[in-house]
């Protein structure tokens, strides 16, 4: 019997690619894992569609085709932290997402900050159904008093080196790092919040958190973090990376130093361009309690603006689960984060997209292409020959975010009951539908 042609193909899509600059309608060819070639309608077109069987065929008609998506700010909790994420339950929200590749962060149990539980969590992730790529730990056991073994970690697979969850205080530390991090190659990527002025803090420091009587976090404490470390970053030429930017303050630092040359990049997460401060007072939902804490609407304003002009580079979603119990308390007293893997396209399309501050060329590049770039990774793009990694995006797919819906072993999201438009249709990786 001969060999297939083809093993899929997506047909009649909108076909997204920024790090190409292809958009337009066409037809993705996958075989053996990768793609064979990306072609608008034609007659030999035709007669290769016609040969195939409806197994092999996905109809995207209406919808958008782009890269696998890559979410570099991942919490998948293990090990140990399965009651909240496992990497097989955290890899299946991913893919309910539209991501093919998450970088998962070190703040695990214990802390990924040695050859021993990188390699641990690259054979759990072996047949999960999204890539990940580990971000190892810049200090030992995240303590921020001495540095990891960094090449260890980059030998073995680390893509980056993050404290994510503790600023790395010690000016002195976070010089070292952001130095032997250059002989590699990779960012070092900084949580951005100096701890002595944040400390106690649960919620933005404003007119709300004296409103309702409690402790703030203020907006100097990221904007110090991150001039400190842009200093540090032109100092010694290393590679920095900002996460989760929520001030005014921050975004035009980071845009400063593009401006001179300095090799830093950043990211912002969903609930930061969405939600407000103001939020919080409604309900006191704990879901809302984050870290870095959600801002006043100057800031989001001024975050979503670092977006559009590209001093923010790129979207991710700060995945943080924890189960029901713990999130079940006084606002003050619950565990800071929220997952976001299955609601970012949704909130990115209804928020940005449709309200006109972003393309979808633009959100996808901030999806794919950038992060791809600031990590080294593989993907981001549609190229000929490489996996294919695909995410179809059902872009006026009307839904509304429910608890029981998640693929996410925790449920703590501040959107459940929002009303989304724009959803994931079908994602595949290395050529396998892994949702949809």
């Amino acid at each position: 019997m001969a060999s297939k042609k083809y093993d899929l193909v997506i047909k009649d899509g909108r076909v997204i690619d920024p790090a190409l600059g292809f958009g337009k309608e066409a037809h993705v060819f996958v075989k053996n894992g990768r793609i064979v070639k990306i072609q608008k309608d034609s007659a030999a077109v035709a007669r290769d569609l016609k040969s195939l069987d409806n197994d092999q065929l996905i109809d995207a008609a209406g919808k958008i085709v782009v890269p696998g998506l890559i979410d570099i700010h991942v919490h998948l909790r293990e090990p140990g932290g399965e009651a909240k994420e496992t990497i097989e339950t955290g890899c299946r929200a991913a893919a309910a997402g539209g991501f093919t590749s998450v970088c998962c962060m070190p703040n695990t149990t214990p802390r990924i900050d040695n050859q021993e539980t990188v390699k641990f969590v690259q054979d759990r992730a072996a047949s999960a159904d999204a890539r990940v790529y580990v971000v190892g730990a810049i200090t030992k056991n995240i303590e921020g008093k001495e540095l990891s073994e960094i090449g260890d970690l980059v030998k073995i697979g680390a893509v980056a080196v993050t404290d994510d969850g503790n600023y790395v205080q010690n000016p002195e530390i976070m010089r070292r790092a952001l130095e032997y991090a250059r002989m590699f190659d990779i960012p070092v990527m900084q949580h951005a919040e100096d701890q002595f002025l944040c400390a106690g803090g649960v919620m933005n420091e404003s007119f709300q958190s004296s409103r309702l009587g409690i402790k703030g976090a203020p907006a100097v404490a990221e904007e110090i973090a991150v001039t400190r470390d842009i200093a540090l970053c032109q100092v010694t030429g290393g590679r920095l990376h900002i996460q989760h930017v929520t001030t005014r303050g921050a975004v035009e630092a980071i845009r400063k130093a593009k401006l001179a040359g300095i090799n830093v990049t950043a990211e912002v997460t969903p609930h930061h361009l969405v939600l407000t401060d103001e939020e919080i007072g409604k309900e006191f939902n704990t879901n809302l309690r984050v870290n870095p804490p959600l801002r006043t609407a100057a800031d989001r304003d001024a975050v979503i603006e670092g977006l559009i002009d590209g001093t923010i580079d790129c979207i991710a979603s700060d995945h943080a689960p924890h189960a029901e119990q713990d999130k079940d308390c006084e606002f003050d007293m619950a565990p800071p984060g929220m997952i976001g893997l299955e609601t970012t396209v949704g909130l990115i399309k209804t928020y940005l997209i449709d309200k006109g501050y972003l393309s979808w060329a633009d959100a996808v590049r901030k999806m794919t292409s950038n992060p791809a770039r600031i990590l080294g990774l593989p993907g981001g793009n549609l190229a000929m020959d490489s996996p294919a990694d695909i995410t179809i995006i059902d872009p006026e797919k009307k839904w509304t975010v429910r608890a029981d819906r998640f693929q996410s072993r925790s449920k703590n999201s501040a959107f459940i009951g929002y009303k989304l438009s724009g959803r994931v249709f079908k994602t595949i990786m290395g050529g396998r539908i892994v949702f949809g």
